[in-house]
């Protein structure tokens, strides 16, 4: 069923490509009706056009914030064309039909980044345009409504292939996308009035997020999957090689998490299923991944590895050498990338734009969502308390800081071991806790050799329920042990960890990682 424009109405914040939709409908004899802003730019372009508030005889109030909220405007909009008392009404008030709107939205989100100057923002909330818009798709049936420039060309393809009118199919795609835009705008509006009012779980949660990409598919090859963020764009750069998968972009933001956590410019992290195989914050950077790479060699295959630092052609050869499936890193030489080429299927990111911030985390199950506080906030010491009648030097409160921090990456229930400034063997995601003691301590003794005078650290994301864990590591060569505290048995954890003469230093918090 197609339909005949004869009116169109155009208020738009956003004015590029407007030329060549105004040329298109000069073509197809349509009538355009503005207001404001968008009225100048078509009059200064050479378009005729009917202002506003000559159209409904009245005229714009409260300094302009009530415009197009007119009857003529949305009796307009709405008019069902096959209903008769619907044509009655519009006889009786003498109204016109408008078959075409077009609008975008005062750029509130833009704002937000702009000012914090509240009375700023909440000019910038749109009200005319989202109604009209609302408006418009609900009656779809009759009218067309286009939300942003990027439909432009679409529109004139169906006003040229329709002779002026467009199909029903358009319009019902043209009103689901609208409702989807009231929807995203209305939901970024709250999402600001949450904040403000520290409002951080409301009774109802509106998510806004922009598809960045639609992907092969998910885990699985029989599961579809999208890349959705809150920005328009990823703060992430693919240099080179083969799309990037589901599990792909579940890794990069694990590594990257992980290297955002480390010493500014320093240490390098190996990353597998999303756990961390290998972690090193040595100084040197070829050393930095030959640490890394030395705590599990065999996860490590097919792996993803971040750089928290500058990929120059000498580290871009060590890399090489065994194969990845991703490399990261802040910034990436000419002469890096020419090495990676020889891999033409490696991914190859530069993530020098990506920030960690302290967004909500979301996971999601069924119909159900869980939404919680992100856990990236940096250790100091203040963090922790020296429980052990032994004290540790700092170079050693420094290490069991890193060891710490690198736990709370790894799924649950996580064990890190770590001799100075690297990561020795890691156990990850076992029911049991005393489990992953006994996968850190198996990787720690297959990989690594000659340890018995190393200080060795030993990280637990969350409490040892029996001294059997702390038994068992100490037994392996640990002499230092951080844990959080909060077991009934804490008082025989520090009374065995005296009487083996270790050192234990408690966390202040848990770090469970599901």
């Amino acid at each position: 069923m197609n339909k005949k424009i004869q009116n169109a109405l155009i208020s738009v914040y956003d004015k590029k490509k407007i030329k060549s939709l105004l040329k298109c409908l000069k073509k197809h004899k349509i009538r355009i009706i503005s207001s404001g802003g968008t009225y100048r730019k078509i009059r200064e372009l050479g378009y005729d056009c009917t202002e506003v508030s000559n159209f409904t005889k009245s005229k714009e109030m409260l300094n302009g914030r009530v415009k197009t909220l007119h009857p003529k405007i949305h009796a307009g909009i709405l008019f069902k064309r096959k209903k008769k008392t619907h044509v009655d009404d519009l006889k009786i008030n003498n109204f016109e039909a408008i078959d075409l709107v077009i609008v975008n939205f005062y750029p509130f989100e833009l704002t937000l980044k702009k000012t914090k100057d509240h009375q700023k923002i909440v000019e910038n909330i749109d009200i005319g345009g989202p109604a009209m818009v609302r408006a418009a798709a609900k009656n779809y049936e009759d009218v067309t409504v286009l939300t942003s420039n990027l439909q432009y060309d679409g529109l004139i393809n169906e006003l040229n292939e329709y002779n002026g009118s467009t199909s029903i199919e358009y319009r019902v795609k043209m009103s689901e996308d609208a409702f989807t835009e009231t929807g995203c705008y209305d939901a970024i509006i709250s999402s600001y009035f949450n904040k403000k009012s520290k409002n951080i779980f409301p009774k109802k949660k509106l998510l806004y997020l922009n598809q960045i990409e639609k992907l092969r598919y998910g885990e699985n090859p029989h599961q579809d999957a999208a890349l959705y963020s809150y920005g328009k764009f990823l703060d992430i750069n693919q240099l080179q090689g083969k799309k990037l998968s589901y599990n792909n972009y579940n890794d990069i933001f694990s590594a990257i998490c992980i290297s955002k956590s480390l010493p500014k410019g320093t240490g390098t992290v190996i990353v597998k299923h999303a756990n961390p195989s290998g972690v090193s914050i040595h100084k040197d950077k070829i050393k930095s991944f030959k640490l890394a790479l030395k705590s599990d060699p065999i996860s490590a295959y097919g792996g993803i590895v971040s750089c928290n630092f500058r990929i120059d052609k000498k580290i871009a050869k060590e890399l090489n050498k065994i194969f990845l499936e991703v490399i990261i890193g802040i910034g990436i030489s000419e002469e890096a990338l020419n090495e990676f080429k020889k891999r033409k299927n490696l991914r190859v990111i530069d993530s020098k734009n990506f920030k960690v911030e302290n967004f909500q985390n979301i996971n999601s199950n069924l119909r159900n969502i869980l939404i919680q506080s992100s856990d990236y906030a940096n250790f100091s010491k203040k963090d922790f308390k020296v429980v052990s009648k032994i004290k540790p030097s700092k170079k050693s409160f420094d290490n069991l800081i890193f060891a710490f921090n690198i736990c709370r990456f790894v799924k649950s229930n996580a064990i890190v071991i770590v001799k100075e400034d690297s990561t020795i063997g890691i156990g990850s995601g076992q029911p049991s806790r005393i489990d992953s003691c006994k996968i850190a301590i198996n990787k720690m003794k297959s990989f690594q050799k000659n340890l018995n005078n190393d200080e060795i650290i030993a990280a637990s994301d969350a409490f040892f329920p029996f001294i059997d864990g702390p038994e068992t590591l100490v037994n392996s060569g640990v002499s230092i042990i951080v844990q959080p505290s909060g077991s009934i048995r804490d008082k025989e954890i520090i009374k065995y960890a005296n009487k083996a003469g270790i050192i234990l230093v408690f966390s202040k918090t848990r770090h469970f990682k599901h």
